[in-house]
């Protein structure tokens, strides 16, 4: 803006910072805020204690962010108050800055306008004097304009005025006179100084004052100039005068720490009020998760506190309600399962005597069945067989009881696997020849001693391999031995008509058949497969099951060498490579393959 003849201001076009450092005015003035120019100290990155230091603050660091990571996803009441603390921490400097912006913008903009009227006045009155001023000599200009720029000086306000008179042409009569010591020329902008140069008008810059009349150093200013003539020649010299702005910014700077302090200080109030809210509504729920986890671990008299009422305490109310309903229902199925079991075992018990009866009759009968016209031999003939098979499932069923009873004892002894496989496949030979099948022994094992039962473990593989013969429609049928140092697998692999993925995942279940209709060519009680899976859990053993439509099925038993020993793998593929092909112990648990598992074995 052009000056007129009144003394209007007109700042520089290149000069427009605010004075109060992260403040806008309404004329975009400003004051600059002090430089930090103190030397950063440097560290050696050498050996010893520091650098050790140095090198382990990554690893602290790393372990400090997966704590608070794993704290984070883990507690809700922690996620909830460092978000909450969060959301009010941009909260607050974002109304802070707001507020701080305000304060100083309206503070400066009412300054600054005294500070234009001030300077407006005293300049051109000193413009003025220096004008009708009829001095000529050296001495008398001297003294006219020291006695000019210290009555521009104003020490009473919290803003000390000060004075410069600065020579514009190289050929001067007066050098530079300054108000204070200290200070010089060219603590004044170069734009503010050229645009003073170029004209008669007032005009204004920010600027830093290297030293105040309070000490401090680099202080923020602003300063007004404008160009005089000095007599008698009518010189041209540039005229300041600046405004000490210090006073003003520590204002503003205890205004900012009033800020923070109450930020820092409404924040951890906020924190603390939503850590008390959320524990109050947190508490509840965790305990409700551990009651539930006792539950889920057969404390079923596990109940959860109640007081009040509120929702917390109606939650708790309903889940004690449930917890009870759950304990009656499962107190009462377990009563009736207990009720079967002994029911089961009780008439187990007691047809034994009637069976051992009828079955010595139809001993005799079958015995004198060649005196028999041919309807009652074949009558004498049937009785006989079920009679057999009728004492085969009374058997199962007294052992399947004493295992729901938790009566099974595993009398475990150093066993030949291998004997084993031969002996129960000697017992099976009868029934291969009949069905046609040829039974053969797989394995590059002479032996392979295991911690085991032995009557348990033949019964296991008895059962497996009539299973096989059963089911493996005449075709050749193989068993495959292999141990490693801290297992023995034994896998029974038919090529009959195979199993589908459900039957696979049934075929262990009592009672069980993949097809109804199949007709028994050996009587068997429906119970072998469940029997030969609970002996496999007496020894903490795997018993799998693998099915293929068409293609077969196998059945691979997987015991420890030693009991107490926990299983991670298999000697043997699933099913097991084809003979003479790969080295079968170097097959892992890993394969392509549906099996059926103890499901509390651990893998």
């Amino acid at each position: 803006m052009p000056a007129t003849a009144a003394g209007q201001v007109t700042s520089t076009t290149a000069v427009h910072a605010d004075p109060a450092p992260g403040t806008a005015g309404s004329r975009g003035a400003g004051v600059p805020a002090a430089e930090d120019t103190r030397p950063v100290d440097e560290q050696s990155a050498g050996t010893g204690p520091v650098a050790s230091r140095l090198r382990a603050a990554p690893v602290r660091a790393r372990s400090m962010l997966q704590a608070v990571a794993q704290r984070w996803r883990r507690s809700l009441q922690f996620r909830t108050v460092v978000a909450t603390m969060l959301l009010t921490s941009v909260s607050f400097v974002a109304v802070g800055g707001f507020l701080s912006n305000q304060i100083a913008g309206a503070l400066y903009d009412q300054r600054f306008d005294q500070f234009s009227a001030e300077a407006t006045e005293e300049l051109t009155r000193t413009k003025a004097v220096f004008r009708e001023s009829s001095a000529t000599d050296s001495d008398t200009i001297s003294r006219l304009v020291l006695d000019s720029v210290e009555a521009l000086v104003s020490l009473d306000t919290d803003a000390p005025r000060h004075a410069i008179l600065v020579p514009i042409s190289g050929d001067v009569l007066i050098p530079t006179t300054v108000s204070q010591q200290g200070v010089t020329a060219s603590m004044l902008s170069p734009d503010l100084q050229e645009a003073v140069a170029a004209g008669s008008d007032i005009h204004w810059a920010p600027m830093t004052i290297p030293v105040t009349e309070s000490g401090a150093t680099d202080a923020p200013g602003i300063a007004f100039g404008t160009q005089v003539q000095l007599p008698p020649d009518q010189a041209s010299y540039a005229l300041y005068v600046y405004y000490d702005l210090s006073a003003m910014q520590s204002t503003l700077d205890d205004i900012h720490r009033v800020l923070w302090l109450a930020g820092v200080v409404l924040l951890l109030v906020i924190g603390a009020i939503a850590w008390y809210v959320t524990r109050s509504v947190v508490r509840p729920v965790s305990h409700a998760a551990s009651v539930s986890e006792k539950l889920a671990a057969g404390q079923l008299q596990e109940r959860m506190e109640v007081s009040g009422e509120d929702e917390v305490a109606r939650l708790g109310v309903s889940f004690n309600h449930m917890a009870g309903s759950l304990q009656d229902q499962i107190t009462q199925l377990a009563q009736l399962s207990q009720m079967q079991q002994r029911f089961v075992s009780d008439v187990s018990h007691e047809l034994r005597t009637p069976l051992t009866t009828v079955r010595m009759a139809a001993e005799v009968l079958y015995d004198a069945r060649a005196e028999f016209n041919p309807i009652n031999k074949r009558s004498a003939e049937i009785l006989f067989d079920q009679v057999e098979r009728f004492q085969a499932l009374l058997a199962d069923l007294l052992e399947i009881s004493r295992f729901d009873a938790g009566a099974a004892v595993l009398e475990a002894e150093s066993v030949d696997i291998v004997q084993l496989v031969q002996h129960a496949i000697e017992g099976a030979r009868p029934l291969a020849e009949r069905l046609g099948s040829e039974l053969t022994i797989v394995s590059q094992e002479a032996r392979c001693i295991a911690d085991a039962d032995a009557r348990r473990i033949d019964r296991i593989l008895r059962n497996l391999i009539v299973n096989a013969l059963e089911h493996g429609e005449a075709k050749p049928m193989e068993v495959h031995i292999a141990c490693s140092p801290e297992a023995v697998a034994v896998a029974v692999r038919d090529h009959g008509i195979g199993m589908t993925t459900l039957q696979s995942s049934r075929v262990f279940d009592r009672f069980w058949r993949a097809d109804p209709a199949r007709a028994r060519t050996t009587g068997g009680s429906g119970l072998g497969l469940s029997i030969a899976m609970e002996d496999a859990r007496l020894h903490n053993a795997w018993l799998e099951a693998w099915g293929m439509p068409g293609e077969g099925a196998c059945f691979r038993l997987t015991l420890p060498r030693t009991q107490g020993t926990e299983l991670t793998s298999s000697p043997l593929a699933l099913p097991p490579q084809p003979a003479g092909g790969s080295d079968p112990e170097r097959f892992a648990d890993g394969h392509q393959a549906e099996r059926t598992r103890e499901p509390n074995e651990g893998e």
